[in-house]
C-alpha cells in the first residue's frame, strides 16, 4: 500500500492508494469518525477485481473542493466514487451536477441530498441532479423510501440494493458493498 499526503486549500490529507495498476480507480469515502481501515475488506475484494483504490485516512475537514483537488493532485481525472455515512453525503455533493468526472456512484444508506431523510430533513434543497450511474446500498430499512425517491434525481442508470437490516455496511457486508462497486465498473 502506498500512502501519500495531499495538500489542498483546506489543509493536508493523508491518502491510501492500493491495488493493481488499472484503468479503473475507486475513491472510497469513509463515514465521519471512521478511518480508512473500515474499507480494508472492501478494498481487498476490489483489488481482486483488478480495481485500484484511493481512500482518505479520515473525512475530517474534507470538503467537495478538496476532493477535486485531491483527484487532480493524484492525476485521476475520472474515477468511480463510493461512500458510507458522511462519506456518502460528500460523494453525492461532489457527483451531483458534475457530468464527466465520475464514472459511477455507490453510496450506503443515503439518498440524493434533495430527498428528505427519515426525520424529514433535506440536506440540500438546491442540489443538482447526479448525471452518473448510481447504486444506493440500503442496510438500514428505514432508509429505503429515501433511496427509492432518489431515482428521479439521477439521470444515469439507477439501482437500489436492499441488504435487509445490516448496520455498518462497509464492515459487516464488505462483499456486498464491493460487489455493488465492481458491478458499476463494468460496461454491461
Amino acid at each position: 500500500m502506498e500512502s501519500t499526503t495531499v495538500t489542498t486549500d483546506s489543509g493536508s490529507f493523508a491518502v491510501r492508494i492500493d491495488g493493481p495498476e488499472s484503468r479503473h480507480t475507486v475513491l472510497l469515502l469513509p463515514d465521519a469518525g471512521q478511518g480508512a481501515d473500515v474499507f480494508d475488506a472492501v478494498c481487498e475484494r476490489l483489488h481482486n477485481s483488478d480495481l485500484r483504490t484511493v481512500v482518505p485516512e479520515s473525512l475530517d475537514g474534507l470538503n467537495p473542493d478538496d476532493v477535486f483537488a485531491m483527484l487532480d493532485h493524484l492525476a485521476l481525472p475520472w474515477v468511480h466514487l463510493a461512500g458510507a455515512g458522511a462519506g456518502a453525503e460528500l460523494a453525492w455533493a461532489v457527483a451531483s451536477g458534475r457530468f464527466g468526472r465520475f464514472a459511477s456512484l455507490v453510496v450506503v444508506d443515503r439518498g440524493h441530498p434533495v430527498v428528505p431523510m427519515v426525520d424529514g430533513t433535506v440536506r440540500d434543497a438546491s442540489a443538482p441532479i447526479a448525471e452518473v450511474p448510481t447504486t444506493i446500498v440500503v442496510g438500514d430499512p428505514t432508509r429505503m423510501p429515501e433511496a427509492d425517491a432518489s431515482m428521479r434525481y439521477v439521470t444515469g442508470e439507477f439501482r437500489v440494493v436492499d441488504l435487509g437490516g445490516i448496520d455498518d455496511v462497509p464492515a459487516r457486508a464488505a462483499a456486498e458493498f464491493a460487489s455493488a462497486i465492481a458491478l458499476r465498473t463494468g460496461s454491461w
